[in-house]
């Protein structure tokens, strides 16, 4: 399947509407319907429906294919693109927030290839480093100890455990639960939580607690700690955080108690993704943490 035309299926699915699509790629509208028909085409099988536009149950497979192989081939012609340009000495690094644990910090040490590190969500962390644009990749979420994140499906190599620690609730000093020695999740599903979907999703809790409200008061899109502190503190919700991250900032210190998690058994886990055919940069950087 040519890759262009499945570039414009995905556009076409992303955006709901053929205009919409070729002006995001700079064609005609028609050019968009004939590149459609051609993978339609080349499949033998209907892959939208035009009114409203949607995938066919046979286009959602597709979908679930092609995100991934475009990954690939821009990852791809990045990898090819860098070896014929020679050693760069320059790491580019994506990660998660509160997957910038110390041990990360200390991998990425001074006096190697100059580092560029960017912020964001685990999802887009997995996706950076599948098409290339990212050399290593750190993603962070909760999970049952031992189980590997549940990434989104972007072809992404498997991410390699590199911590886990054990999760708390983070509420304002004053919260009549400030005094618990521990919490159960599901006894939290009609509290107020803060829903930052760069740390703990509020539909990740609602899944792994079998169900509840979980009410949102608050909902912040950057990747700040101190921040979501203050926005605790302030009595905008509470969060689910590793036990080490209310330690490590001091936004609102004095004002906020951390309670363990006593039920489900969950643990924060940060992932290290990094491609098998990675430079010698990044293995040395992988090596590190291993060690």
């Amino acid at each position: 399947m040519d890759p262009h035309l499945l570039r414009t299926f995905v556009t076409v699915v992303r955006r709901r509407s053929f205009s919409a699509a070729a002006e995001e790629l700079g064609y005609t509208q028609s050019a968009i319907s004939q590149q459609i028909a051609a993978l339609e085409a080349d499949l033998g099988l209907p892959l939208l429906r035009r009114r409203p536009v949607a995938p066919t149950r046979a286009g959602e497979r597709l979908l679930e294919h092609a995100r991934p192989l475009l990954l690939r081939h821009r990852a791809a012609r990045a990898d090819v693109l860098r070896a014929a340009a020679g050693p760069a000495g320059r790491l580019t690094v994506a990660a998660s927030p509160l997957a910038l644990i110390p041990a990360v910090v200390r991998a990425l040490e001074p006096g190697g290839p100059a580092v560029t590190l960017r912020t964001a969500g685990r999802d887009r962390v997995a996706e950076e480093v599948a098409s290339g644009d990212a050399d290593l990749g750190f993603a962070d979420g909760i999970a049952a100890p031992s189980d590997p994140l549940r990434l989104a499906g972007t072809g992404a190599p498997t991410g390699v455990g590199i911590a886990e620690e054990e999760l708390v609730v983070v509420l304002p000093a004053r919260h009549p639960l400030a005094r618990r020695r521990g919490l159960e999740l599901a006894g939290l599903a009609d509290a107020l939580w803060l829903h930052a979907p760069a740390f703990v999703p509020v539909e990740r809790l609602r899944e792994v607690a079998g169900g509840g409200a979980f009410r949102t008061g608050f909902r912040y899109d950057g990747h700040d700690l101190r921040t979501v502190l203050s926005l605790v503190a302030a009595g905008h919700g509470l969060a689910l955080l590793p036990a080490s991250a209310p330690a490590g900032a001091d936004a609102g210190a004095g004002a906020l108690t951390a309670v363990p998690l006593t039920a489900p058994r969950l643990v924060h886990r940060v992932e290290m993704l990094c491609d098998p055919l990675a430079s010698g940069e990044v293995r040395a950087v992988a090596g590190r943490l291993g060690a």
